[in-house]
């Protein structure tokens, strides 16, 4: 096997120049990475490596022509154990989720005993056996992106990508896992293009669980013809011996278990930034976290119907101290002013009469991250809105404490439709992004809203849950409510920003375009999120396949 060759010249040299770069550049605890002097001469940190000769960058670069082949769990992820992507397909999939989930789940001491490919045969048959091809795409380019990001390795991917920008031909990346699983991942967000992963068989668009070894092996042979000029491999000791394509690597560097406490690689490190993703799981579903998981549902379904109950029943003043207590809990960021601080946002109007004294209704912009978002401001500000929304499902409707107005998605009859509900002196509440957004990000702010008022109140809405999440856009969507009140503890920030003048649209001096691009800076600057100029329908495009407007309810 490769392994016995043991790591030679050029996989020596590669990580003694990055162990010692990464120890005298990396400050304690933060685990980040910076350039030095390519003409510096580096020793190894490792003991294993001491009694070779110090290198220099120099030689790394000199490097140029040789195949990278890279372990996907022994050597870019911090973790070595595929449990939690195989549980993320069981429970995200379809096909009885939940049933599907809690087998793996019980198998998972079984599987524990066993060797590594008969392990993986058994999480394998279990989690994809029944399951649309169709379906377990979509997770794999949705879903586990999101997972898989928060697990890679900031050493593993610097010698990655270090290697690949000194000129090395190709970079190989070897998974146990089913392609299908970490192929969208590895071309997506880390720009690798060959991905050699477990083959599946199907069967007229579903998965018969079963492994289709002869499609691997054609491909192993395939690579096999790119390694001509010489291969260098990087795993772990603990999986090069069980992936075939490492037996053809002249050079073999390997990791010991023991000693691969890497660093995760920081959000602001990615290739390409994550700002779409989907599923309801908000958590990493180990062995441990999964087990907690469901002997919480059933007490999280009671506990759900209670808050329900509390919310629909109750008026703003009771319910919030009562939910708090269930640890559902809000809080209002208030901008302070002058001497002023606290209480209701000094920019809000407190006349709750201005139906009967004919004044116009306030307009409220706000960012989506949940279809919660309008309740949280009605409660801040203790008065009934009207939430306007495009695709809110039936049942959130029925479920909703405040009134809700549908959208139909024409420019003019929306327009018109807001602008009666001002005009009648109703509060309306309005997010011109048309989706949520879980991510640290904002999407392109639609500028209809600028046109209906001569002024708008932006309020910043941020939301953090500790299990689910409660948006979807390729599941069903009637749950949302449900999965956000399921959660064990979850907490809404508001924040009312400074009134913003828009009668310059109005009176067609200044671009509505503009001023929507303003709204949503300043929102953005309140939370610390960066604006893009993505759409909804880029949105749906990514995860869901359609633009968003046709969708489960």
């Amino acid at each position: 096997m490769a392994n016995k060759r043991g790591p030679t010249s050029l996989a020596h040299k590669l990580l003694r120049a990055f162990l010692q770069q990464s120890s005298s550049s990396t400050s304690t605890g933060s685990g980040s990475i910076s350039q030095t002097n390519t003409n510096a001469q580096y020793c190894s940190t490792n003991s294993k490596l001491q009694n070779s000769p110090p290198i220099s960058m120099e030689t790394f670069q000199s490097q140029s022509q040789k195949t990278m082949v890279v372990d996907v769990e022994g050597w870019l992820l911090k973790s070595p154990s595929a449990f939690p992507y195989f549980m993320v397909v069981a429970l995200e999939a379809g096909g009885g989720g939940l049933l599907r989930g809690f087998l793996l789940l019980l198998l998972y001491p079984f599987i524990c005993l066993l060797w590594n490919e008969m392990g993986m045969r058994i999480m394998v048959m279990v989690t994809f056996c029944g399951l649309r091809k169709q379906s377990v795409a979509r997770v794999g380019r949705a879903i586990l992106p999101k997972h898989l990001s928060e697990d890679v390795s900031l050493q593993g991917f610097d010698m990655l990508k270090r290697g690949h920008s000194h000129g090395h031909g190709r970079v190989v990346c070897v998974s146990s896992m089913p392609r299908v699983m970490v192929e969208a991942f590895l071309r997506e967000y880390l720009e690798l293009e060959d991905v050699l992963g477990t083959e599946l068989e199907e069967f007229m668009g579903f998965y018969t669980g079963f492994l289709h070894g002869e499609r691997e092996r054609c491909k192993v042979l395939e690579l096999k013809k790119a390694f001509k000029d010489g291969a260098v491999g990087f795993s772990s000791s603990s999986f090069a011996q069980s992936k075939l394509p490492f037996s053809y690597c002249k050079e073999l560097l390997l990791v010991e278990k023991e000693e691969k406490r890497w660093n995760t690689l920081p959000r602001k490190r990615y290739l390409k930034p994550l700002i779409f993703h989907d599923g309801r799981l908000a958590f990493r579903p180990t062995p441990l976290n999964t087990l907690t998981m469901f002997l919480w549902l059933p007490f999280g379904f009671i506990l759900a119907l209670v808050r329900l109950t509390i919310s629909l029943s109750l008026p703003y003043k009771l319910s919030t101290p009562v939910l708090a207590m269930t640890n559902m809990k809000w809080r209002l960021l208030v901008q302070t002013t002058g001497n002023e601080s606290g209480g209701n946002p000094s920019n809000v109007s407190e006349d709750n009469n201005s139906k009967t004294n004919h004044q116009r209704g306030q307009l409220f912009v706000c960012n989506h991250r949940t279809l919660i978002d309008p309740i949280y401001i009605s409660v801040a500000i203790n008065r009934p809105v009207q939430a306007v929304c495009y695709s809110l499902s039936r049942v959130s409707e029925i479920l909703s404490p405040i009134s809700t107005v549908r959208l139909t998605r024409d420019r003019e009859e929306d327009a018109m439709i807001m602008g009666k509900l001002l005009d009648r002196g109703e509060s309306v509440v309005v997010c011109p992004e048309g989706t949520t957004c879980r991510e640290p990000y904002l999407l392109r702010f639609s500028p209809l809203f600028t046109e209906l008022s001569d002024e708008v109140v932006p309020v910043a809405v941020n939301v953090k849950t500790s299990m689910f999440y409660a948006t979807t856009a390729g599941g069903w969507k009637c749950f949302d409510s449900l999965y956000y009140l399921m959660n064990a503890s979850m907490c809404y920030e508001v924040q009312f920003l400074d009134k913003i003048d828009t009668s310059d649209v109005r009176a067609r001096k200044y671009s509505n375009t503009d001023m929507a691009n303003q709204v949503q800076r300043k929102i953005g600057k309140a939370l610390g999120f960066q604006c893009t100029m993505l759409t909804r329908k880029d949105k749906y495009m990514m995860l869901a396949e359609n633009d968003g407007i046709v969708g489960r309810s």
